[in-house]
């Protein structure tokens, strides 16, 4: 019992003097609450990009891509790089085109559009008539 008093004491300190050095040494963690709207925006946008990509899975679409000169892996990887807010504005557009064969064309101009500015802005290279803006 004597050994055991005597050995306990080291041990404690040994203990207490690891656990506050671990505690200085681990960074503390930062949780925050995530809002309802962020949540609900992620999931808007991540919807928003699988209506785009079904439309250009459209053989109408697709042909009338191919007659502009753009392919559809090109279309795609394009909509892979939009912006959360330029899916979500290209997605409202599309959903106000009114149904039938015109807005077809109205969605071939729109992708046509977007091509074209990034490839003025010289992030990709589409058009060979563009003259591309240097950084």
């Amino acid at each position: 019992m004597e050994y055991l008093r005597r050995i306990a004491k080291p041990i404690s300190h040994f203990v207490i003097f690891s656990f506050l050095w671990l505690g200085l040494q681990l960074p503390a963690a930062h949780a925050s609450i995530v809002g309802t709207e962020t949540l609900v925006s992620a999931a808007q946008v991540q919807q928003d990009r699988v209506q785009i990509m079904n439309l250009l899975d459209r053989k109408d679409i697709q042909e009338q891509l191919i007659s502009h000169g753009v392919t559809v892996e090109q279309a795609k990887a394009r909509v892979d790089s939009l912006s959360d807010t330029e899916t979500h504005a290209l997605a409202d557009q599309l959903n106000s085109l009114p149904a039938g064969g015109d807005s077809i064309l109205g969605v071939i101009v729109l992708i046509f559009l977007v091509l074209l500015v990034t490839d003025i802005l010289g992030l990709t290279d589409v058009f060979p008539f563009v003259k591309k803006h240097r950084r």
